[in-house]
């Protein structure tokens, strides 16, 4: 082994003690499987395939594993049953920060739709106010095991519904309490956001930010029309801009002018390998098109998406990267600090998280390789 590839190339350890940055997560994605069944014997929900959190935890893999996102969305109506009151929402919110910051998630924004955690009686308020409490108490508890996570809330309005402008107005009411964003989520394809424009419109007037799921399982028209018709300031994985890419032969790369504007004006791009493998938007992750995004320089950021459908964690999507590119520390704080320009809290915030707590905390990992190799040689 070289040198060179000695002190670049991250350790499993390395990856997960590294400041990371989330932008794409979904709250009812995420739950730990041994508090899916507890929930659910708590609630009186039977519908569950499994009961034993292992083989809970195994289900929800293999389902997501479809090569459908219509299928992969399906697994949904089981964690959404078990989110329906306040106290399984604070739960599940504080373990989400909790389970973030032991992986090295310094700043997340995680978003979940309030009009399906409405069955058992709760307002769209209520159930703000239920996760957002829920965050707090999980970064209070990351805090005292040593660890330090800030979580803002985005707010998801479904695609397939007719409540977007009432969620966008929610949104906002909450954006200086928790909340800093929205988002429409849920199958592309019939549903296409401009069948929101005027939950866009009404955020765009209140200087408020906003994401879309864009160019995931449907192709450019859904991004274009996120862009060009409603605004969007990043695209919830946006992973089909690679259909505007042309790679010649030799190796040269064309952008198309989708793709050229995408590039040029830094749109983020909430890219999210493991999901996009599940879905079908890729084949493997050596097909995934992260690797000629990033060589090509576009806003990548990388994401989870869903934890449990996925089975995976911030440190795993990066570990996956790492071994199929030969990603290094390097890299790892490109995509970090990409994500940070992109989140949605103010300026100044973002520049501080930046500067304080992300470059820092990757001089630190590249530090112990100067020692490690100082130690090997003697010296």
């Amino acid at each position: 082994m070289t040198s060179e590839t000695v002190t670049t190339v991250p350790t499993p350890d390395q990856i997960r003690r590294a400041p990371k940055v989330l932008l794409h997560d979904h709250l009812d994605g995420g739950l730990r499987p041994a508090t899916v069944a507890e929930l659910a014997r708590e609630c009186g929900y039977d519908g569950l395939p499994e009961t034993d959190p292992e083989a809970l935890g195994t289900w929800f893999r293999e389902a997501a594993d479809s090569g459908s996102l219509e299928r992969y969305l399906e697994t949904f109506a089981h964690t959404c049953a078990v989110m329906q009151t306040r106290e399984a929402l604070v739960r599940v919110a504080a373990e989400c920060a909790e389970d973030l910051a032991a992986d090295g998630v310094v700043y997340a924004e995680v978003r979940y739709a309030p009009e399906q955690h409405l069955e058992a009686g709760l307002t769209l308020e209520e159930v703000v106010e239920a996760v957002n409490e829920g965050f707090r108490e999980g970064e209070r508890r990351a805090r005292e095991s040593g660890y330090r996570i800030r979580v803002g809330v985005l707010l998801t309005a479904m695609r397939h519904a007719a409540r977007s402008l009432e969620i966008a107005e929610l949104a906002n009411r909450y954006r200086d309490s928790g909340v800093v964003g929205f988002d429409i989520a849920g199958a592309e394809a019939g549903h296409p956001p401009t069948r929101h424009l005027d939950a866009f419109e009404y955020l765009k007037r209140e200087n408020n930010h906003f994401t879309i799921h864009a160019g995931e399982a449907f192709g450019l028209p859904s991004i274009w029309q996120a862009l060009q018709w409603c605004g969007a300031d990043r695209l919830g994985h946006g992973v089909r801009i690679i259909d505007d890419i042309h790679v010649a032969g030799d190796g040269t790369v064309k952008l198309g002018r989708l793709a050229a504007y995408v590039r040029d004006k830094r749109i983020p791009l909430e890219l999210c390998p493991t999901s996009n493998i599940q879905t079908g938007a890729a084949s493997s992750y050596a097909e995934h098109p992260i690797g000629l995004l990033r060589r090509l320089r576009f806003r990548a950021t990388v994401n989870t998406d869903n934890r449990l459908m996925s089975g995976t964690s911030m440190s795993r999507e990066f570990g996956h990267l790492v071994e199929t590119f030969g990603y290094t520390l390097d890299d790892m704080q490109w995509f970090t600090v990409n994500a940070m320009k992109s989140a949605f809290i103010p300026f100044d915030e973002r520049l501080a998280m930046i500067n304080d707590v992300i470059k820092p905390g990757y001089a630190e990992l590249k530090a112990e390789w100067l020692f490690r190799e100082a130690a090997a040689k003697g010296l």
